[in-house]
């Protein structure tokens, strides 16, 4: 059993300063019963983030920084599509929203986008993407499959990278994006006065006013079982990515009081287990491996402060 925990820690002051009082004791009890891997290091401007990365490499797939194929993997959930060649991307619809010094990320996918504006945004947006030699799949609400030859090689940030923030670090720069970012300056001037967005505003809905590329990358094929892959948690996500650190914190306590607790048992019993903690930058694996002496008498007597643990992430 793996558990993968995105936003265990942040490097923001109020996570910090949560992390001070923050009591976890299954947390604690476990990590210092496993033994940890190297520690892989990031940087907060990674195109992936540390739990991106560390699914990728679960999963068997090559790390890239902003070339890990999720869209492909998508595609080939689609029996009319796993046949296709070469590159896919997801295309979001999300809303940008400007100020004089900088444009922000508000809301990455849309919220209440019904499958019926989704379906009319799609048909007014395929021919200016079929210019550009890429053709749209519908995939879910406000969120498609993009295949292109474009798209190969072509580096692009997580939603969870750009949600919230300033765009310009994680605006496209490869060779080939130039036609893209004018694609996206096209989209943004096609939605900008479409019936859709015009209907959301007077219901008090956000504009969906521009596109984002993510999830970049051609087809590849999973090794390992998949009994082996990791359960990905996503209770710490939200609060996290909107700075609620009271939130956060309560998360943090129901997790550790059961799938945490849940993990610790299990390694009790003698199963195998790993644990994986994602912050920011870094992500960091635990193992089960038979404890030497050492270990044993750490464990009783010393075990890791786990604030210190979760800062380093």
């Amino acid at each position: 059993m793996h558990l993968l925990i995105p936003y265990a820690a942040s490097h923001a002051e109020g996570c910090q300063a949560t992390l001070a009082t923050l009591k976890v004791p299954n947390l604690q009890k476990l990590i210092s019963r496993l033994n940890a891997e190297a520690l892989d290091e990031g940087g907060e401007l990674s195109w992936s983030p540390p739990h991106e990365r560390a699914l990728a490499r679960a999963l068997g797939l090559a790390v890239s920084d902003g070339l890990i194929p999720w869209a492909a993997l998508q595609a080939q959930k689609y029996p009319e599509l796993a046949h296709l060649q070469g590159a896919w991307a997801f295309v979001t619809l999300c809303h940008w929203q400007a100020t004089t010094h900088e444009v922000t990320m508000r809301q990455l996918p849309m919220q209440d986008l019904s499958a019926e504006e989704s379906d009319t945004l799609l048909v007014a947006m395929k021919p200016f993407f079929a210019q550009d030699g890429i053709t749209l799949y519908p995939h879910e609400p406000g969120r498609w499959l993009a295949h292109g030859a474009v798209l190969d090689g072509l580096p692009s940030a997580s939603p969870d990278r750009v949600l919230g923030r300033n765009l310009s670090p994680w605006m496209p720069t490869a060779a080939q994006a130039s036609g893209l970012i004018r694609l996206v300056s096209e989209m943004q001037m096609l939605l900008y006065t479409h019936p859709v967005n015009d209907a959301r505003e007077r219901r008090g809905a956000l504009a969906a006013n521009a596109i984002w590329f993510s999830g970049t990358g051609a087809p590849v094929s999973l090794s390992g079982p998949a009994s082996a892959r990791p359960v990905v948690v996503t209770a710490l996500r939200e609060p996290a990515l909107q700075d609620d650190w009271t939130g956060w914190a309560s998360a943090w306590h129901q997790l550790d009081a059961s799938q945490i607790r849940q993990l610790l048992d299990a390694q009790v019993r003698g199963d195998t287990v790993q644990l994986t903690l994602c912050g920011e930058r870094h992500a960091q694996s635990w193992v089960h491996q038979p404890p030497t002496l050492k270990q044993k008498i750490r464990q009783l007597f010393n075990p890791p402060p786990i604030q210190g643990t979760l800062e380093q992430l």
